[in-house]
């Protein structure tokens, strides 16, 4: 299974890919982008199975993301990784079809709590 993480910061991508591992899925192969034009770039070469994306990017948000891939008819689970929370932005996310929002700070339990029915082996 194939995941991409999308943060623009290189640091919480190593966390989230790290936190993976902690959740018991070090298995996994990691794809990576710094943004959501990046991350289209790399979904439209090689789609991975799952995505994690930051709410807040530079040149495309995660909602812009998952909303291009909607347009694009692209149906991969799809979920944010974000300091976003509030019950408007949690509203956001589900309507446009995410699947889950996990707040930072995270932890392992709270990575496989949320992503045990996407990756199952």
């Amino acid at each position: 299974m194939k995941i991409l993480i999308v943060d623009d910061s290189s640091a919480m991508r190593m966390i989230v890919r790290r936190t993976l591992r902690e959740a018991g899925y070090g298995h996994l192969e990691v794809l990576q982008a710094s943004d959501g034009n990046q991350a289209l770039d790399v979904i439209r070469q090689d789609p991975p199975n799952l995505i994690f994306s930051d709410w807040n990017m530079p040149n495309k948000s995660g909602l812009e993301l998952l909303e291009a891939l909607n347009e694009e008819g692209y149906k991969i689970p799809f979920g944010f990784v974000t300091t976003e929370s509030s019950p408007e932005m949690r509203a956001r996310a589900s309507q446009a079809g995410a699947k889950f929002l996990i707040t930072k700070p995270f932890t392992a339990e709270i990575f496989a709590k949320a992503l045990e029915a996407f990756l199952k082996e």
